[in-house]
């Protein structure tokens, strides 16, 4: 199955391993010390961060550790950018318009 960014920060156990990798290289049992669910689905979370190349397991030893990639994120960013483009001209618009009825309730209430 082909999965996308998304799909990977749709779950919060998944961006909280992101922000718990953003700092730390850590094992499999490293990171799933840090939470209450169970190694097995730590390990599927770890899966699906790896299918959408936010995470890469590199073997050091006998140990694996996770390391994260948030180069992938910029998709993600990129989404959103074009709706807080769209939605700062909205604002901005309506700022305006706000303004407009300002100025006039205040030349209005001069006369």
């Amino acid at each position: 199955m082909r999965r996308d960014v998304f799909q990977a920060i749709a779950d919060p156990n998944r961006r909280a391993i992101l922000g718990l990798l953003a700092n730390n290289k850590l094992t499999l049992n490293g990171v799933a010390e840090h939470f209450r669910i169970s190694r097995p689905a730590v390990s599927k979370h770890i899966q699906i961060l790896t299918e959408c190349e936010l995470v890469v397991i590199r073997k050091q030893g006998r140990e694996r550790y996770c390391e994260v990639k948030l180069e992938k994120l910029n998709e993600v960013a990129d989404w959103i950018e074009q709706y807080r483009i769209f939605w700062e001209e909205k604002l901005d618009a309506l700022e305006v318009y706000l303004q407009t009825l300002q100025s006039k309730e205040k030349h209005q209430d001069g006369k």
